[in-house]
């Protein structure tokens, strides 16, 4: 019993020492594409639900060491089978509901805050492997279109999927169909479900 608690005691450390004065966890996201510009979307493991591979940032970690480690710990993938394209310029922030929050970090936290990295596959599709962690994020995964369907995603992080694909689309080989596609888009999911359009002042183009 003793053992439990001190288990307990030191992940709970451990969190707090994750976690931000204004209850925000460091996170990284990832964005990866294929020659298309088509990207990676990973069904979460015995869920009916759709994401981009995340995780949190260890201390003493960057955010690009992490982003490394997240890669290879929920897709297989390595440093060499990527390159990277950018990221985004600030932390983009989501909450998160208090149902969805473990018992131990309820009372000081309150969400994330990510980097979103833009990466690009130089390896091959088999290079993919979900069973590289012994706690599997995905059973299943697809390239699907850049502009993805905000539906089958989890409601609370829609809107910062929204800003990274937003933020990151500049970085994009776009051709006049990929601009129509994001015009489509925009207007579709703005009205649809209430988003957020204003880009913030460090997150502007220059």
């Amino acid at each position: 019993m003793k053992k439990s608690v001190s288990i307990l005691s030191k992940r709970i450390t451990r969190v707090n020492h994750m976690i931000d004065r204004n209850g925000y966890r460091s996170n990284v996201g990832i964005i990866l594409l294929n020659k298309k510009n088509e990207v990676f979307w990973g069904k979460r493991i015995k869920q009916n639900s759709w994401q981009f591979p995340q995780g949190g940032i260890n201390p003493g970690e960057s955010p690009k060491q992490a982003m490394y480690r997240e890669l290879t710990e929920e897709i297989g993938l390595h440093p060499c089978h990527v390159e990277i394209v950018g990221r985004t310029r600030d932390w983009l922030r989501y909450e998160v509901p208090d149902q969805w929050i473990k018992r131990e970090w309820r009372g000081n936290y309150k969400g994330q805050k990510q980097i979103w990295y833009l990466l690009r596959l130089v390896g091959r599709d088999s290079d993919v492997s979900l069973r590289t962690n012994v706690r599997p994020e995905f059973d299943a995964w697809r390239w699907n279109q850049y502009w993805i369907e905000l539906e089958s995603v989890v409601e609370f992080k829609r809107q910062v999927y929204y800003q990274a694909l937003t933020e990151l689309a500049r970085l994009l080989n776009c051709e006049s169909h990929e601009i129509n596609n994001y015009v489509k888009y925009n207007r579709i999911y703005v009205q649809k479900m209430n988003l957020d359009t204003t880009i913030p002042a460090n997150h502007r183009t220059k």
